[in-house]
């Protein structure tokens, strides 16, 4: 896992699998009384490390966020185990109608994995959050973006006295779009909606991959409208973003494909 700091109040860490992302952030300035964890590494040795690495930074943990319901964004609760976990009211109605469902992902990519862990994932009390809407930290608040589509829940989080844009699982520099329970359309809308959050942002952090400046989380993001909107208007041959190539993303192009294929 590596850790970069983006601003006094903000800290990204990065997870060895996937490039999962999380990002640790305080209200503003070093007396802040409060701070959250946002998503989560995967690894056991990495989430045991967040305690250590906030007391060094001068943190003081005081809850957890997530932009979406997908498990791996959630592992945070396995180090963190009282506290409530913030996130979208559309999250918190997913992980109500899919009890378990986190705990068995986590499960698979374990066994599969053969990773072992000290306790399995409960998610506890959870806090729905509305948005579009604003959340307090210290003396500042964090403003939330409906960010649906590559799930049918979730948001994203601007930090605006840090200029960061934390954006979930949109504007991957090492993923295609992805929609496996939400949709092309509702991705694309999301796209939109972000245009304006990143060209006002100096650091944009997407769930997985790097931390993008915001001209290159543009061109992200013009790679990712212009394929989707391929697909949309029914055209299979539509160039992958950023070139990716490899078998794993080629799949997710297929499923992408099938996924925007009119009714037979």
């Amino acid at each position: 896992m590596r850790a970069v700091s983006l601003h006094p109040d903000v800290i990204v860490v990065t997870s060895r699998v996937w490039q999962t992302t999380s990002t640790i952030l305080r209200g503003p300035g070093a007396a802040s009384p409060e701070a959250f964890v946002v998503d989560s590494p995967i690894y056991p040795d990495e989430l045991e490390v967040l305690p250590a690495l906030m007391e060094q930074a001068g943190f003081a943990f005081s809850g957890l966020l997530c932009t979406h319901g997908d498990w791996d964004h959630l592992l945070a609760r396995l180090t963190f185990a009282d506290a409530a976990l913030g996130c979208a009211e559309s999250t918190a109605a997913r992980l109500a109608a899919e009890p378990g469902a986190a705990a068995r992902g986590l499960r698979e990519f374990d066994d599969g994995h053969y990773v072992t862990r000290p306790r399995p994932l409960a998610l506890g009390a959870v806090q729905a959050l509305p948005v579009p809407g604003r959340c307090e930290v210290g003396d500042g608040e964090l403003q939330l973006h409906p960010a649906v589509g590559h799930t049918v829940d979730g948001m994203a989080i601007t930090i605006p006295w840090a200029g960061v844009l934390v954006v979930g699982d949109y504007l991957s520099p090492v993923e295609i779009p992805t929609f496996a329970s939400g949709s092309a359309s509702e991705y694309l809308a999301t796209l939109r909606r972000l245009r304006p959050l990143v060209a006002a942002s100096e650091h944009v952090v997407p769930g997985h991959g790097h931390v993008l400046d915001a001209a290159r989380a543009l061109e992200v993001l013009d790679a990712d409208e212009a394929y989707l909107s391929g697909l949309l208007d029914g055209d299979v041959d539509t160039p992958l973003p950023r070139g990716a190539r490899s078998s794993t993303q080629r799949r997710h192009h297929a499923e992408n494909v099938a996924a925007c294929a009119p009714p037979a």
